[in-house]
């Protein structure tokens, strides 16, 4: 039975790639494999119905304020469900919707995104002050250079961590909308406050400036 079903998943993920855009298959299977879990990844996609109607089919969404999941960390995703879950994370819709999924299908879903096609920004990156701030802070103010955790262009890191997420890419509206949350303490589940502590000295010029900047990555 495990080797009919590893063949299924390796057939499905087979079918990913080769229908991927070029972009994509320039990435390896052993990359995209690194920011996969161990969830199904054909149960995953159809659980994962639920989520596309605001996320996307592929992770991508339309909707500014609503987070692209293609290609995130599927040990973060998983990290958000569960802080959703928990109440360590709060949001109307998505705090409902989290209680609704159980450990296995939140891993399966978290894995069939992770797998899809890395998020990309429009490529209009070059916001001065946001490009600053992302590769080397502020010292002055204990602001440390996002792509320190983040990795180069947003693009992630550590995937093996959960609290480091893929930004690169990401909406303009929705990492706006985070960092003045962070600042402003209503977002509060990251380790020890730190995205909290980062995100207190900024203006909203800055915000405004990172989430340009991370937005066109």
């Amino acid at each position: 039975m495990f080797r009919i079903q590893n063949n299924i998943v390796t057939g499905f993920f087979a079918v990913v790639l080769l229908t991927a855009t070029t972009a994509y298959a320039a990435e390896s299977v052993d990359v995209i494999k690194l920011r996969m879990g161990a969830g199904n990844l054909v149960t995953g996609k159809n659980k994962s119905e639920l989520c596309q109607g605001c996320h996307g089919e592929k992770g991508v969404s339309l909707d500014e304020m609503v987070p692209n999941l293609s290609g995130q960390y599927a040990r973060y995703i998983a990290k958000e469900l569960r802080n959703f879950q928990t109440g360590a994370r709060t949001h109307q819709i998505m705090s409902a919707l989290a209680k609704t999924i159980n450990d296995a299908e939140l891993m399966d879903i978290s894995n069939y995104f992770a797998s899809q096609k890395k998020m990309q920004g429009n490529g209009l990156g070059d916001n001065p002050v946001g490009k600053k701030l992302f590769l080397k802070g502020d010292a002055s103010r204990k602001i440390p250079a996002c792509e320190s955790c983040h990795g180069v262009n947003g693009k992630g890191r550590a995937p093996n961590i959960s609290n480091f997420p893929v930004i690169g890419g990401q909406h303009k509206e929705y990492l706006r909308a985070q960092l003045v949350n962070w600042r402003s303490g209503e977002r509060s589940n990251s380790p020890d406050g730190m995205m909290n502590k980062f995100a207190h000295p900024l203006t909203d010029a800055e915000i405004e400036a990172l989430a340009d900047y991370l937005s066109g990555l």
